[in-house]
């Protein structure tokens, strides 16, 4: 804890020494963010080595971090005594910072809700070099109940509390096929009301689509392997039942991000040799992605063979009565396949959080769609994405914003509560130190 308050100093001091025009951001390595930003001057904070877990406290069932570690570090620490974070994102190199200040889900959150409602204590930088702590009970409780969806507007987490779970050695898995989405998402919620470990789902076509169940087990038969040369999501079309071991499970998207290693052709059996298994895995693929976007190596490439492409990466929140028009409307405008389906809900009806307010009583099915449309004609930015925006709006929903948005600013801040934001800007960040949110995630400044 001592290093923590060192470099917590640290951070103060670099703050209190910036210049008065300067915005604050953050000097790190890792990012989950698939937009790309605008430069600007701003004072960089040193915050890589924010990355160490600092108490794992397994009789009281929870684990403190500090806002840089990766939820990689995090499940390795507490799985030594048998439990985990109670929701896992989905990829090893999103940091538990990250997923509190945007949106983290996984196929526990039918049962337990966002990461950000796993969260016991918060420390948080301001932007004028406090640090304030947050509960859901204490002084500072309405910066709590805020910080979800702010994306570092309204301060940095730097110390956490999140609360875990038990686990067991293995998880066994059935898949569900259905070719009906009536049918599929009814039987959805109903599995969500079911005590059960984990529920999510996957879209491979309109007809084809699954649940998946995934249960806590002490044994098991065997056990499957796809953090190398096997895929797993191929498996959910082949197998009925799988077991996995509780660690495996828990990063069995991250070895292909989800589907997406195929855009990078790291699915073909030679490739994977080659790139050997300790470089398969999400961190490898962004920084790939990261430097295509830099130098535009694919967009000379579609250029040529007269492509126009629009990249749609969106996760969005729908009810989940509005489950099968969204499927439905999806297949027929976007195209995009496999989709990921993860159902949610809220953890606690009385807590509400301000910049992202999903009706308590409901639950609600996460859609992750992430891939490029491509079209021969040329069509205005951000074409779909603005069609995608339309139907949230439709049926009731929300989506993060950790990629590309659309929203003009009325109808930005109508969706993300620009009364309760001003409020706590003004008392959080008087100087405006850091961004405004709009600003920051659709102007992308």
């Amino acid at each position: 804890m001592n290093s923590y308050e060192q470099k917590k100093q640290r951070v103060i001091e670099q703050i209190r020494s910036k210049q008065a025009d300067h915005k604050v951001g953050l000097n790190k390595h890792t990012s989950n963010l698939f937009r790309d930003r605008q430069p600007s001057k701003k004072l960089k904070l040193e915050v890589d080595d924010f990355n160490k877990v600092l108490n794992v406290d397994p009789n009281k069932g929870y684990v403190i971090a500090e806002g840089m570690t990766t939820y990689a570090d995090l499940v390795d620490a507490t799985l030594e005594y048998a439990m985990m974070p109670t929701v896992v994102p989905e990829l090893k190199s999103i940091t538990v910072g990250g997923a509190i200040a945007g949106i983290g889900i996984e196929s526990s959150s039918f049962k337990y809700g966002l990461v950000h409602e796993t969260i016991l204590e918060m420390d948080i930088l301001l932007g004028d070099g406090r640090v304030v702590t947050c509960t859901p009970n204490n002084e500072h409780k309405d910066l709590y109940f805020a910080f979800p969806n702010s994306y570092g507007t309204l301060g940095y987490a730097i110390k956490v509390t999140v609360k875990c779970v038990p686990v067991k050695p293995y998880v066994r898995i059935k898949h569900y096929r259905y070719s009906k989405p009536t049918d599929y998402f009814k039987d959805l919620e109903t599995w969500c009301r079911k005590d059960v470990d984990f529920v999510d789902g996957t879209l491979f076509a309109p007809d084809l689509l699954y649940i998946t169940i995934g249960t806590f087990t002490d044994q098991a038969p065997f056990t499957s392997d796809y953090t190398f040369e096997n895929i797993y999501y191929r498996s959910i079309q082949a197998k009925k039942t799988d077991y996995l071991k509780t660690l495996d499970f828990i990063w069995r998207w991250d070895t292909d991000w989800f589907w997406c290693s195929k855009n990078l052709y790291m699915q073909h059996r030679l490739l994977r040799r080659i790139m050997g298994k300790s470089r398969l895995n999400s961190v490898t693929y962004t920084k790939i992605m990261r430097w295509n976007s830099r130098w535009g190596l694919t967009r000379r490439i579609n250029r040529m063979l007269g492509k126009h492409t629009e990249t749609v990466i969106q996760d969005v929140d729908i009810p989940i009565e509005k489950g099968a028009a969204f499927v439905d409307f999806f297949n027929r405008e976007i195209g995009i396949k496999p989709i990921w389906i993860c159902p949610i809900r809220t953890y606690n009806e009385n807590h509400h959080y301000d910049l992202y307010r999903l009706d308590p009583h409901k639950i609600y099915v996460n859609f992750g769609f992430w891939d490029v449309v491509t079209s021969r004609r040329k069509l205005p930015k951000g074409h779909y994405n603005r069609r995608i925006e339309r139907q949230i709006a439709k049926f009731g929903g929300i989506k993060s914003l950790y990629s590309d948005s659309f929203y003009p600013p009325e109808i930005f801040w109508q969706i993300y509560n620009k009364p309760t934001y001003d409020r706590l800007k003004t008392k959080y960040d008087p100087q405006h130190a850091l961004p405004d949110l709009y600003q920051k995630c659709v102007l992308r400044t």
